[in-house]
């Protein structure tokens, strides 16, 4: 937000110097045909991002969303204990229904198009948001701003290895930006729409009906909304409260239907997350990790940027949603990369602010104003900037999209293409539970297995499944041969089959294919490679 101006007069003035108004960005011919230019290079830029993601990062991607709707549209596979009890809505699966059934009935549904179409789908939403990020500081800030919010956008090493992902929070963040260039109260000017505020508001409902914790966010909006509108009757009454009831009531609805029973997801999920801690079960971290790790991690070189951009922008109420939204979460006692993801594009807009302030020292003091010097040349400190920023970020992107943690992808595209063949009969993957991919990905009907660590509501504490292979795997499996039958393929990590290695090969098997998959360990010992063993008889 720029100064406060004291007088009406001064006030008039500050609304004459914003750069972009909502309706002449909306109407302008060329500004649209700008905004298709932009998406266009957004959307092939995020396609090949897509493709060059080859990596495993979190079990969400495949497991909460790819893999129930593969269940839903070829009728198998496996849905995790969080759809047993209710807490997580289809609303999000369910994008990717129609592909797979675009998929089947062009006969396209191989090994590669499976584990590739539902990134290369997320990457048309996420060319959205860089278009409407874009559009949003351009509404803020300007031309030049908008192009190195793009610029920051996009060399982003954690948005480019992130934002391509199924994950829901990737279309999350996608809606939270369309949404924050609709809302009245986060822009500069007033001018803007009763329809565009409604607009917003269906958007950013369809946000917290995928996911409940996006609320978070729109919370902080909505009462900067009610504290500036002058319409606050019918703010509340004639559009916040029926345009969330028809939201809520349409996703329970389509949960209604997918589910066999009425259930209020947004409910379910608040017991277990907030009021039980239930999410403390995968682990928690200190009070301040998104402050001193986690969120610097994720901005990365463009850290001093963002600093700068919000001490000379002086747009506190966008630096007031990033310091609430990571406070907020913060307070939880699990935490997650991904759960801050919708409040870094915003940060990343502040460093694009700095950078325009970079090319153009005068264009702070202008506020948004082009500058009256023209720049025929890119000053010396700018050249810096960029080439730092690239330097950093383009080699983390690549080694995080292409190298670390490949194995678990690489492991489910050979077994696919096996199974493809006929040459696979059964699975059993002794891995940490849910480290692969599954049907989702393999896209064959066979008997599969893996190690469960579904939330014990017992006494906390309780090693699971998956827990007690890891303590002593020979035990483990050597009870599991006596009680189950032997599956024809045995998927699991390097440090694990080192201690396995000759248990197997008196059961009959043999190493298959072993991918390589870390450098270094992420949460437990160094998992270097994934190993297939098959059975020889």
């Amino acid at each position: 937000m720029r100064r406060r101006h004291n007088s009406d007069k001064d006030a008039d003035t500050h609304e004459a110097q914003t750069p972009i108004s909502s309706n002449l960005d909306s109407e302008h011919p060329s500004f649209r045909c700008s905004h298709k230019r932009v998406f266009a290079f957004c959307l092939v830029f995020r396609m090949v991002n897509s493709v060059l993601v080859q990596s495993y990062f979190n079990p969400d991607e495949h497991w909460q969303g790819p893999e129930v709707a593969h269940r839903v549209a070829f009728g198998y596979g496996h849905l995790t204990w969080e759809w047993k009890q209710g807490i997580r809505s289809y609303l999000h699966p369910m994008i990717f229904v129609p592909l797979y059934w675009i998929l089947a009935i062009l006969h396209l549904d191989t090994p590669w198009l499976m584990m590739r179409a539902p990134r290369l789908l997320q990457s048309v939403f996420s060319a959205f948001g860089d278009l409407y990020l874009y559009k949003l500081s351009a509404v803020l800030f300007g031309d030049s701003v908008a192009k190195w919010t793009l610029f920051s956008q996009l060399s982003n090493w954690f948005m480019f290895y992130c934002f391509s992902r199924t994950l829901s929070n990737s279309l999350e963040t996608v809606l939270t930006l369309v949404s924050l260039y609709f809302w009245p109260c986060m822009r500069t000017s007033s001018k803007c729409s009763f329809v565009s505020r409604k607009w917003g508001l269906a958007v950013a409902a369809v946000a917290c009906a995928m996911r409940p914790t996006s609320a978070i966010t729109w919370l902080y909006v909505g009462l900067l909304e009610l504290l500036k509108a002058h319409d606050r009757f019918k703010f509340i009454f004639l559009e916040v409260a029926p345009i969330g009831i028809l939201v809520l009531g349409l996703t329970c609805l389509l949960d209604r239907f997918m589910y066999g029973t009425w259930i209020l997801v947004p409910l379910n999920f608040l017991k277990f997350n907030f009021l039980s801690s239930g999410g403390d079960y995968y682990g928690t971290h200190k009070w301040h990790w998104y402050f001193t790790q986690g969120f610097p991690v994720m901005i990365f070189s463009h850290l001093p940027f963002c600093i700068a951009g919000i001490t000379y922008s002086k747009q506190w109420k966008f630096s007031g949603l990033l310091a609430w939204v990571l406070g907020f979460y913060s307070l939880l006692g699990h935490k997650e990369f991904r759960f801050v993801l919708p409040v870094l594009p915003i940060a990343l807009m502040f460093s694009g602010y700095s950078l325009a302030v970079i090319e153009d020292p005068g264009y702070a003091e202008y506020k948004g104003k082009e500058s009256s010097k023209k720049h025929t040349r890119c000053p010396p400190k700018m050249g810096v900037a960029i080439l730092f920023l690239l330097a950093t970020n383009i080699p983390m992107a690549l080694y995080m999209s292409l190298v670390h943690q490949r194995g678990p992808e690489d492991v489910m595209n050979h077994l696919a293409r096996e199974a493809l063949h006929g040459k696979v009969k059964s699975i059993l993957f002794l891995t940490p539970c849910h480290a692969t991919p599954y049907y989702s990905m393999l896209h064959h009907n066979l008997p599969m297995q893996f190690l469960d660590c579904t939330p014990s509501s017992d006494e906390k504490g309780v090693p699971d499944e998956s827990d007690r292979f890891l303590m002593d795997p020979v035990p483990f499996v050597s009870e599991y041969a006596k009680n189950m039958s032997l599956p024809s393929h045995i998927v699991l990590f390097d440090s694990e089959e080192q201690k396995l290695r000759n248990l197997l090969i008196s059961f009959d098997y043999r190493e298959e294919k072993r991918f390589f998959n870390a450098h270094f360990k992420v949460d437990r010992d160094l998992q270097a490679s994934i190993v297939v063993y098959v059975r020889i008889r």
